[in-house]
């Protein structure tokens, strides 16, 4: 079998906040260096580790350093990590949307990709302009284009509206027309992100069966980002774990899956503390079962409370804190805010309790915001993570509000403030 797709010392940099090296005097430092002396980059000496949750020690930041792989062609890969991880850095840079800073990319064939919603539309063009015009860019004569027209427009489930402007569309008929184009036009590498996580339960299998048969009937290759660690397992024979920005491990997707897991449960029962304002210190934060004891797995009937133990350093007014769940694809299920607070200097616990909400199966997220007024203190959008499970007792179904892929519920959690 051969290579279709090499990865070599591939590394990115960024300067936080800036286009290029952000001042003149870097930028003629890096021209000088590498044009007249004829010198690596003075740059690609310095930098810090991709990681979001630590305070940078230097303005430049590895996305992603040194990746070395190879895959094969009819193979279809897993990229998984957290958000930040550098998944999509990587695919960009395979899809030619940016240019690594050092080393690179060996691909037999042409590559379609499907990367962001609406991703290669021009919102003028209607559907139908632009999947000719996605053939061209592929290379494809516009009688073959021809040819898959009807095959890409039943796909997609968007007849109706096929001749009207792609502005019009919202963003689930934009991702379902993006991978039917990208699918169905014969590339030989189908590049594929987490948009799918826009569209439908049932387009998201349909999506899952297509690129199955792209990789075992048709003999091309995927490469799949995504945060659906079963879609992952089902559709992908190999994995690669990206940790901040590195390799983390390579293997078969279900082992990665596994490792990737494992590796969550234990950061989330770690101990959380924070400066998240002069005012305001978190000392805790922690997911807390029927049982009052700290938790990443949470069972499918089972009652449970998300608790933030802080100390207020100084008097504060008006503060709000709110906790949202969302899946670990960012689809909104439940935002629950306080009631603006006066709170004197001390030490205070915050619970945010589920007693009637319910999930399905699968990992979620809890998002942490604290503001004062329109003004935002604090924000994290993966302050804590917890997975529910089946529980051994019978589960009423109707008990079960959220499906974990769509649906936003509109019970609160239950808030409770004590001093301590």
């Amino acid at each position: 079998m051969s290579v279709a797709i090499r990865f070599e010392n591939i590394s990115k940099q960024y300067r936080l906040g800036n286009v290029g090296t952000g001042t003149l005097s870097h930028d003629l430092n890096r021209w000088w260096a590498m044009n007249i002396q004829g010198k690596e980059d003075p740059y690609l000496k310095i930098g810090s580790v991709n990681d979001r949750s630590s305070r940078a020690d230097s303005d430049y930041v590895w996305a992603l350093r040194d990746i070395n792989f190879e895959v094969q062609q009819g193979e279809v890969l897993g990229i998984i990590g957290k958000n930040g991880a550098g998944k999509s850095t990587l695919l960009k840079i395979l899809s030619r949307v940016t240019t690594p800073t050092t080393g690179k990319i060996k691909a037999s064939g042409r590559i379609a990709s499907l990367l962001e919603v609406g991703t290669g539309f021009h919102q003028e063009m209607t559907g139908r302009e632009n999947i000719y015009m996605n053939g061209a860019i592929l290379g494809m004569t516009k009688a073959e284009i021809r040819r898959k027209m009807d095959e890409i427009i039943d796909f997609a489930g968007v007849e109706r509206y096929i001749d009207t402007p792609v502005k019009r569309y919202s963003s689930g008929m934009i991702v379902r027309l993006g991978f039917a184009v990208a699918a169905h036009l014969e590339p030989e590498i189908l590049v594929v992100d987490e948009v799918l996580a826009v569209g439908d339960a049932e387009f998201q299998k349909k999506a899952i069966g297509k690129m199955q048969d792209i990789s075992k009937g048709e003999g091309r290759t995927v490469l799949f980002v995504s945060h659906n660690m079963d879609a992952v397992k089902r559709l992908c024979r190999k994995g690669m774990l990206l940790k901040n920005g590195a390799n983390g491990l390579s293997g078969a997707s279900g082992e990665e899956v596994d490792h990737y897991i494992s590796e969550n449960k234990n950061n989330r029962l770690k101990p959380f503390q924070k400066h998240v304002s002069d005012e305001i210190f978190i000392e805790s934060a922690v997911v807390l079962n029927e049982k009052d004891e700290p938790a990443y797995e949470i069972l499918i009937n089972e009652k449970w409370k998300t608790r933030l133990r802080f100390s207020i350093l100084k008097k504060t007014k008006n503060t709000v804190f709110a906790v949202g769940i969302t899946t670990v694809t960012d689809i909104p299920i439940n935002t629950t805010w306080s009631e603006p607070l006066n709170l004197d200097a001390g030490d205070y616990e915050l619970s945010f309790c589920a007693s009637d909400i319910y999930f399905q199966k699968g990992i979620y997220k809890v998002i942490l915001g604290i503001s004062r007024g329109p003004e935002s203190i604090y924000y994290d959008d993966d302050f804590l993570q917890f997975e529910v499970i089946l529980s051994s007792k019978t589960v009423n179904e109707n008990l079960i509000k959220v499906d974990g892929t769509t649906g936003i519920i509109l019970n609160q959690l239950d808030i409770a403030l004590n001093r301590i």
